[in-house]
């Protein structure tokens, strides 16, 4: 609950600070002293999003703090998930720089707005005038009734396989996609697979069929500078491996008598076992030099055919068109084997349908067994605030596609009148009506949801009378398990309060003040007869306290 609430800079409030009881808190003030600048300070806190419009003195940090009671919260997880260190009593801090800058803090530590605005959900639930609107909204009827039938488990459940769903027609979506994209392409990977597989590529062939076409095209040429070469190592007269020889033997000779000349004799010896060397491969290459016609033809047709297909498919080299047949052949098979994976598709998604369709089923049961004590509920505390020919029921009928909460469509069919055939409540109720219904709501779901505090803001409106003091009833009835701020320019409601604040203006700005017994009195009377005070409206404002 909120035990202290504490706003600086903020729109005309300088510096406000109020202590809140721990049940019902009443807000009253005239028209335009600032109630409603309260509330939008408060939403600050609890994560509503800057408007621009936050200072008073854009000179300085426009600061909203709230002191929580945490105590039997149930919050523990949630800041241990939020890796946030827990404290029965929770501080809460927004802060907005001169700049337009937002800060917010729970415990000083600093935390992302997204945070701070959960956390809010969690501590308090704030209903103004126009959420009065939010039953028109399919997502709040739905949830109403969830909450009531206690469906979160099987929600959650319900969840995690829709969003799995989803994400399978997506893929599904995705392969047979791919499948129509391939087919169309098909023909034309059909033609390149065939044409690049009869060519029989392989890798580093063209530079081998380079090599060997210089050779047969220079054959003559080759042949006759080999025959130059060998002619000039072995010719028996005047070949230099015999002219060598004969000087290696002599020097050989003079081995003893000229000492240099064995060494001189060593080293020819290594020349000749070279040039002898040199000799045998010009011997053994001028064998295999031949002028083939046939071979160079074959050879040039088919390096032109390799040069063909590179440019036909705009690559470089034979090594580009191999990786794009291998890269057709992947293809063309996955568009083999494409209706497989579609069929596996199709039947995963088949088997989660079925299973979501199975948690949708358990959703539509439990919502209408729940449907019947809902309404009455809402009926018997709509009787209390003067409606008791009111007809309301809960309509559920099926959706044409299953949404993230199940498979139904939540109509709350209404009528003020059970002579008249009741209609979605959002198109046949009045603004006092609706006021009502929202409080019969808002009661019935707060007891279910556990909120440790509700804030009412003028929820009252459109009503009076002995409907209003049931409607005080009501909200007091609340507060006695939970804490209940409620706004409201009713002196019945007013009279039902724990606690009494008042808001004023004051020189400019906005204040507010908590009232002690004798102020309250003089506060319910001012509601009940205006600004002039009688002794008839302070006597019934004495009735309307208890005293």
């Amino acid at each position: 609950m909120l035990r202290r609430l504490s706003v600086e800079n903020y729109v005309l409030i300088d510096k406000l600070e109020m202590e809140l009881d721990p049940r019902l808190n009443i807000i009253t003030g005239e028209t335009g002293a600032g109630k409603s600048i309260l509330l939008g300070a408060l939403g600050l806190l609890l994560g509503a999003r800057n408007d621009g419009a936050a200072m008073k003195d854009t000179t300085r940090n426009c600061t909203v703090e709230g002191l929580f009671d945490l105590t039997q919260s149930g919050l523990e997880p949630f800041f241990e998930e939020n890796d946030l260190e827990y404290a029965p009593q929770t501080t809460l801090t927004r802060i907005i720089t001169p700049a337009g800058k937002s800060r917010a803090f729970v415990n000083d530590v600093p935390v992302q707005l997204a945070l701070l605005r959960e956390l809010g959900t969690r501590l308090l639930d704030i209903h103004s005038q126009h959420q009065n609107l939010i039953l028109s909204s399919e997502e709040f009827r739905t949830s109403a009734l969830d909450t009531v039938a206690g469906n979160g488990p099987l929600l959650e459940q319900y969840g995690v396989q829709y969003t799995e769903m989803q994400r399978l027609k997506r893929e599904l979506a995705a392969l047979r996609e791919a499948a129509a994209s391939s087919r169309r392409d098909e023909e034309w990977l059909r033609h390149q697979n065939d044409e690049l597989s009869a060519a029989n590529l392989r890798a580093g062939e063209q530079a081998e069929i380079e090599e060997e076409l210089s050779i047969l095209e220079n054959a003559d040429r080759i042949g006759e500078t080999l025959t130059e070469l060998r002619n000039a190592l072995d010719s028996d007269e005047t070949g230099v491996l015999m002219q060598l020889k004969n000087s290696e033997n002599n020097l050989s000779h003079l081995r003893d008598h000229y000492p240099a000349a064995g060494e001189y004799a060593d080293r020819l010896h290594a020349v000749l076992e070279e040039l002898k060397d040199i000799d045998a491969s010009a011997t053994e290459a001028s064998e295999r030099i031949d002028t083939d016609p046939e071979r160079l033809a074959k050879l040039s047709a088919r390096l032109d055919a390799l040069i063909s297909l590179q440019q036909k498919y705009r690559v470089a080299d034979e090594a580009a068109l191999i990786a794009l047949r291998d890269e057709g052949a992947a293809k063309l098979a996955a568009i083999v084997h494409g209706d497989e994976a579609i069929t596996e598709a199709e039947e995963a998604l088949r088997k989660a349908a079925e299973r979501s369709g199975e948690l949708a089923q358990r959703l539509h049961k439990a919502r209408e067994k729940a449907a019947a004590g809902f309404a009455k509920e809402i009926l018997t505390t709509l009787a209390r605030l003067g409606m008791a020919e009111t007809v309301f029921r809960i309509e559920l009928s099926p959706l044409a596609e299953p949404g993230r909460t199940g498979a139904d469509a939540v109509r709350f069919l209404f009528s003020a009148n059970r002579n008249v055939p009741p209609r979605p409540i959002e198109q046949i109720a009045s603004g006092g009506e609706l006021s009502r219904v929202m409080l019969a709501l808002k009661a019935l779901l707060a007891r279910r949801m556990q909120l440790p505090t509700i804030l009412f803001d003028e929820i009252d409106t459109g009503v009076s009378g002995r409907i209003a003091d049931a409607m005080g009833e009501i909200i007091a009835a609340l507060s006695e398990s939970m804490q209940v701020v409620d706004i409201t320019h009713l002196p019945q409601v007013a009279s039902k309060g724990s606690a009494h604040f008042v808001v004023y203006k004051r020189d400019g700005r906005t204040d507010i003040t908590r009232l002690d017994d004798t102020q309250r009195e003089t506060e319910i009377a001012k509601m009940l007869s205006g600004s002039e005070i009688t002794d008839a409206a302070l006597a019934q404002a004495r009735i309307l306290l208890g005293k």
